[in-house]
């Protein structure tokens, strides 16, 4: 497991806890920790932070195609200088995505080895997070409707002459990044749910009052 995350609970013939309680108490402080890790807005905004990172790295890709189209004198030299920070912009967003996605996997199994130790209903209640889960999907459904309307934009507003292909390059790939970004945060919810539909059971039915 990587460091900085919590450690696996330990076997059995290991555990120190003096009674009940003190296991209690120490899983519920795992458990809302990696709740907090895997489901926190700040993971949401390090999301749309890195989509912005890609969007300006997608721009000046497309600079030297845009140079080319205008015929820019300076696109000798300032195109592969464009090319170059374009593909820097790029691999970050792309990297930290892929270790997000292993991390996401780690702390799923390192939730299911807390929670074996032991039941207790108000912690894990909590573990469904139903207003953390309603707010990745809406936010990601959103963003995934504004990248196709990017993505669309791009195409029937390009007007012909000097620029118009460049201009369809900048826009579909502006749309499909803000779409991928929102699909990566749909599925993440519908992971979470899935889950805990498996781990903890269907949600109990509100009890009339």
């Amino acid at each position: 497991m990587s460091p900085s995350l919590l450690p696996l609970p330990p076997p059995w013939q290991l555990r120190t806890w003096p009674d009940r309680s003190a296991l209690l108490a120490d899983r519920g402080r795992a458990l809302e920790e990696l709740r907090a890790r895997s489901l926190g807005v700040h993971r949401v905004l390090l999301l749309w932070l890195l989509s912005l990172v890609a969007i300006i790295g997608w721009a000046l890709l497309v600079l030297p195609l845009q140079q080319f189209e205008q015929g820019d004198p300076t696109r000798v030299v300032l195109g592969p200088i464009f090319a170059i920070l374009g593909l820097a912009s790029l691999a970050p967003p792309v990297v930290t995505v892929a270790v997000a996605v292993r991390r996401d996997r780690q702390i799923e199994q390192l939730l299911d080895a807390w929670l074996v130790l032991d039941s207790h209903p108000p912690t894990d209640a909590r573990l469904r997070s139903p207003g953390l889960s309603l707010f990745w999907l809406l936010s990601s459904t959103v963003m995934c409707a504004i990248g196709l309307w990017a993505s669309l934009a791009a195409v029937s507003g390009a007007e012909p002459g000097r620029g118009a292909h460049s201009d369809v390059v900048l826009g579909m790939g502006i749309g499909l990044i803000l779409w991928l970004t929102g699909l990566l945060g749909i599925a993440k919810a519908v992971r979470h749910y899935r889950w805990a539909l498996r781990v903890l059971g269907p949600a109990p039915a509100a009890t009339p009052r």
